[in-house]
């Protein structure tokens, strides 16, 4: 009998740990075997339908799309412990389109409505979405399977009704398959073929694929094992069974028995034909007030505001902005600028600071509309590497947000293009190399340790270029060596090779956002967020859902903390000077700022931080945004190497040379260096003839550097060149020599604008407004306390006082308190009215409430509302009067006094020595506040609150509470009681700022944290990180010091180190000689 098989029930990796097939093995499987189609059913869920679909079409397979859905018990908004988390199963396949968007709204539902422990469909929307769709009812999971299989004739009887009337006889069949291995698996096929054909019911034969291979039957379960481990869990009953991708001639075999099994998997493909269109975009239904087109309203708004951005109405002008209209129309793309504008425009009406990078920036009419805050004309950035006649790919405008408030920009979306319109982009967490070789060993039941061991020896990958386990055991010698010697490794690294790329789990991209003119269920499923947030996200992923998908527009909304820090600098220079700041006039040639730049002075400016950057920083001495765009283009792997050359030549004008004076006008602003990839677009489209549509795909070849292209562009490149830019042949062969240099390294000038004019936009707060900026930054990182501590000590550098929180004059957050205006600025009579509550007489900056470790929000609230209205509280019996709350507990008053809160109310040993009566005494006022009875009581008022006499808390204990509770020293540091003993030690800021690699020091510290890892010898070493009163540093400690000192190691000690100076990847470090305890 020749058999025509094809697999209609089959899993992949999408399944989320529970199958182990990437797509392109699975159709490369199924292609080997000749099958002319092949049906993807993956558990609840469509995550890998357009990806499928591509793959089979690209392989010439039918695509067949369902799923295999979970059923619901009872309803799907029935959620029962014990009861509903049970589900039988039921498989769908898409007859067309729109069957296949009836399984987007029931896999939406299902996850929406009735998810429970699994994405849950029920009846209800069985028969709301039933048309179009063949019905497969499974073997041994599916209700009816069930009823069979225990003779329940009557509730069999029942449910063939419902799935008949649901689906149609035509489109209903029962399934079955070949698993010997399971017990009971004969009679249950026997049960099912005699019910079959006893109701006239067709047979379809599938084998419920899950790995390709029967020997990865293990792989498969202890891929079930890492479910199981995080709340999964699989079919662990069955595993004994093979769910393999079997062949056409083992199905012959097979299913000998029942040929009519095989014909109507005929049947089925010839029903199943889907077509999805793919590449097509579709744009958001952007409404316009004014009744204008949208090729009109955008014309509108770039006219008028012409004037608004600074410009006069010059022919040369108005042709640009009517060539860059005259695209964008051609193209069909004004709605996107229009919605974007407006995205934009709500941004900047609720104050969320944004910004904008990428290529848009060399786009003038997204300048004029607001879209852009970088003047294109002025630093001469092309339109066309943005967008171009000959360009296919649609817009794409990268957002950036205050990340304090993203999440109103989102919602904003939402509330405009409608909540079925709008949901955040899904993407997939995979099985990374070091994440399986941890999950396996877990799984397979070896210990930790070794799994962390063998986990180590595996690199990072880069971005873009994730590590895999084949790649780590050739490049790592060591992991290549245990893999041979040792049997656990060599088994270990063998199964995680197998579950390696899998996906793991669904998250939220972060930035992706699409916006859909349609509702999103006619395209894409869509599911909550799994963090349990609320969020709408797509089923789909970045590539599914956008350009090479389905062609929803995909919008990015990145949240950037320097924009928040910027948006509370701004809000905070209002609320002192009175000053409203519109960060698009801050001139950008204030002195103050090159000057600090020009000094070092880089810590917490956006990209300009970091010893690398700011030792070429103070050697270039940046004096417009032109040296730092250059430089946020410059720094990075590859193209840093030519910094010294541009330092050089911004320093010594006389090392300025062009190839060509005509190239001046491109490449004056970086000295005749080639660094942005739009300067060479210029170059061929000016001297070689290219077009723009030419000129793009010449700067992505020679990025790729692809050899045979890389041919075909020098032909004609160097004949362009000849020709039309009348360059010599010698000149023309230095020039391509030039550009295949810099080209692989170069980058999109308008990105480089973008991020630059950030870069000096913190850097100018930093210069003008040293306090309030440093107040914005220490808020934005208070989170993480080794950030916090490091900018804190910036402070102190910069001769700002950092001072403990004070339940007087704290508030939630970080509080500047100026006595005086920074740079003769005069500050308002609120700004008075609280620095003359402080007792202090120069500017500082206060440790808010919520920074103190075990105290919350709720409480911190209460404190600052309550001071509000009653003014400060002048003792500790003041404020337990007056602060009544069920949070002022025994956890928050210790953290209150031990991290110097209630300094000026007591003295935090005797406090704490009184703490049980302290809280003895906050009870008996609140229970007092609350007793009606106590108003015709003996004692009218309350008794006074007494504290036993104790001894003052020791200082170094004081020091240990403010590290615990608020990660950092304030009122003191470890390493002064040995002030005498360190005058001769170098300052680890002095050490820095000189950045001398191969030069030999002594320096003293405080131990912040040690991380001891083993050598290939397996020799213990340490990594050090020491702190003293000026900066931090790490101290690597190699074999031999570490063993002699690692007995008195630990953090909280102070040492003090001789070594010598060491440079990698342009971070300072020292390596030890010597290591004393102090």
């Amino acid at each position: 009998m020749k058999t025509n098989f094809c697999h209609l029930h089959t899993h992949s990796h999408y399944s989320l740990l529970n199958a182990l097939p990437k797509l392109p093995d699975l159709v490369a499987k199924a292609k080997d075997d000749n099958m002319p189609a092949l049906a993807l059913t993956d558990n609840g869920n469509l995550y890998g339908a357009i990806e499928f679909y591509q793959e089979c079409l690209d392989n010439d397979i039918k695509p067949i799309i369902g799923v295999d859905f979970y059923v619901a018990t009872r309803t799907r908004h029935d959620k029962e412990a014990r009861i509903d988390n049970q589900t039988h199963r039921l498989v769908l396949l898409a007859k067309n389109y729109k069957g296949y968007q009836n399984l987007i709204r029931l896999v939406t539902d299902s996850y929406l409505e009735g998810f429970y422990y699994k994405p849950r469909i029920d009846n209800e929307i069985i028969k709301k979405y039933n048309k179009d769709l063949i019905c497969i009812m499974p073997a041994f999971s599916g209700d009816l399977a069930k009823a069979i299989k225990f003779n329940d004739e009557e509730k069999a009887s029942d449910l063939l009704k419902f799935y008949r009337d649901t689906y149609g006889d035509e489109n209903f069949y029962m399934e079955i398959c070949h698993h010997p291995e399971i017990e009971g698996f004969a009679e249950a096929v026997k049960k099912i073929t005699e019910f079959a054909h006893k109701n006239d019911v067709k047979l379809v034969a599938t084998q419920d694929v899950y790995y390709l291979k029967p020997e990865d039957s293990e792989a498969r379960r202890t891929l079930i094992s890492v479910s199981s481990t995080f709340g999964g869990g699989g079919n662990l009953d069955r595993d004994g069974a093979d769910f393999s991708f079997i062949t056409n001639k083992q199905a012959e075999k097979l299913f000998k028995d029942t040929p009519d099994a095989v014909e109507n998997i005929q049947k089925i493909v010839d029903e199943c034909n889907i077509e999805i269109t793919l590449g097509e975009w579709k744009f958001p239904d952007f409404k316009i007030e004014s009744g204008r087109t949208p090729d009109d309203e955008l014309r509108h708004m770039a006219y008028e505001r012409i004037t608004w951005r600074g410009y006069e109405k010059t022919k040369e002008l108005t042709d640009r902005i009517d060539y860059e209209l005259n695209i964008i129309a051609t193209k069909g793309y004004s709605k996107y600028f229009l919605a974007v504008a407006d995205i934009l425009r709500a941004a900047k009406e609720r104050k969320i600071l944004y910004n904008t990078r990428g290529s848009a920036a060399g786009s003038l009419v997204s300048y004029l509309v607001g879209i852009t805050i970088v003047d294109p004309i002025e630093l001469n950035l092309p339109f066309e590497r943005f967008l171009n006649p000959e360009r296919p790919s649609a817009p794409d405008v990268d957002m950036d947000f205050a990340d304090a408030q993203r999440d109103e920009i989102i919602e904003y979306v939402r509330e405009k293009y409608g909540h079925e319109h709008v949901a955040q982009i899904g993407t997939f967490g995979t099985m990374a190399a070091k994440g399986a070789v941890r999950d396996v060993t877990r799984a397979m039941g070896y210990p930790y340790d070794l799994g962390d061991r063998i986990a180590k020896l595996i690199p990072m990958g880069a971005q873009g270029f994730p590590m895999t386990i084949d790649r780590a055991l050739d490049e790592v010698p060591e992991l290549k060596e245990i893999y041979k010697k040792e049997e656990d490794v060599k088994k270990i690294i063998d199964m995680a090779k197998k579950i390696e790329g899998c996906a793991r789990h669904i998250g939220v991209h972060a930035a992706g956002v699409v916006i859909s003119p349609d509702p999103l269920t006619d395209d894409v499923p869509i599911q909550f967020d799994p963090k349990g947030e609320g969020h709408l996200i797509t089923q789909y992923n970045m590539h599914a859902v956008g350009e090479d998908g389905v062609g929803l527009l995909k919008f990015d909304f990145l949240g950037l903390k320097n924009l928040t820090i910027m948006g509370d600098t701004i809000k905070l220079i209002e609320k002192i000077y009175g000053d409203n700041i519109e960060i698009e006039h801050i001139p950008l040639d204030d002195t103050r700022t090159y000057e600090m730049l020009a000094r070092g002075e880089t810590a917490a400016t956006f990209q300009l931080n970091g010893q690398g950057m700011t030792q070429f920083l103070k050697q270039l001495k940046p004096t417009n945004i032109n040296d730092i765009n250059a430089m946020v283009a410059l720094y990075r792997p590859g193209p840093m190497a030519f910094i010294p050359d541009f330092i050089e030549r911004k320093n010594n004008p006389s090392k300025v040379k062009y190839l060509d004076e005509r190239f001046k006008d491109i490449l004056e602003p970086t000295f005749g260096i080639l660094i942005y990839q739009d300067d060479i677009m210029m170059i061929a489209v000016r001297f070689a003839g290219y077009s723009w549509g030419e000129a793009d795909k010449f700067r992505k070849a020679m990025g790729k550097k692809i050899p045979e292209i890389m041919k075909q562009q020098y032909e004609k490149f160097t004949k362009g060149c000849q020709e039309v830019g009348g360059l010599s042949e010698q000149k023309t062969a230095e020039l391509w020599e030039s550009i295949e240099t810099f080209a692989a390294y170069g980058f999109n000038k308008a990105h480089a604008a973008s991020y630059g004019r950030v870069s000096y936009l913190t850097s100018y707060f930093k210069a003008n407004y040293p306090v309030l900026y440093m107040t914005a930054v220490l808020t934005a990182e208070s989170g993480d306390v080794d950030k916090v501590a490091e900018m804190v000590a910036e402070c102190k550098r910069m001769g700002i006082e950092v001072l403990p929180p004070d339940i007087n004059e704290s508030f939630e957050d970080f509080t500047a308190i100026m006595n005086k205006g920074e740079n003769d600025k005069e500050i308002t009579k609120e700004a008075k009215a609280l620095a003359e509550s402080s007792e202090g007489t120069e500017n500082a900056i206060r440790f808010g409430l919520t920074t103190i470790k075990n105290f919350g929000e709720a409480i911190a609230n209460v404190i600052i509302e309550e001071r509000k209205r009653g003014g400060r509280f002048k003792s500790l019996e003041d404020f337990l009067k007056r602060v009544k709350d069920k949070n002022l507990n025994k956890r928050s008053l210790e953290a209150l006094i031990k991290c110097g809160a209630m300094d000026k109310l007591g003295e935090r040993g005797q406090m704490l020595a009184n703490l049980e009566e302290i809280l003895s005494y906050s009870k008996e006022l609140s229970k007092e506040s609350t007793d009606q009875t106590s108003l015709f009581g003996a004692d009218a008022e309350s008794s006074h609150l007494k504290l036993a006499p104790a001894d003052p808390a020791d200082p170094k204990e004081q020091l240990s509470w403010e590290k615990e509770l608020l990660g950092l020293y304030i009122s003191g540091h470890p390493l002064e009681q040995f002030k005498e003993k360190l005058e001769k030690a170098a300052k680890i800021a002095d050490v820095k700022k000189d950045n001398r690699a191969g030069f030999s020091t002594v320096i003293a510290g405080h131990i912040d944290d040690i991380r001891v890892i083993r050598t290939k010898k397996n020799d213990e070493m340490a990594f050090i990180k020491v702190s003293d009163l000026t900066d931090t540093l790490e101290i690597v400690a190699f074999p031999k010091v570490f063993e002699k000192n690692k007995a008195e190691l630990e953090p909280g000690k102070c040492i003090a180190i001789k070594g010598k100076l060491n440079k990698r990847n342009d971070e300072l470090s020292m390596l030890a000689d010597a290591i004393k305890v102090l």
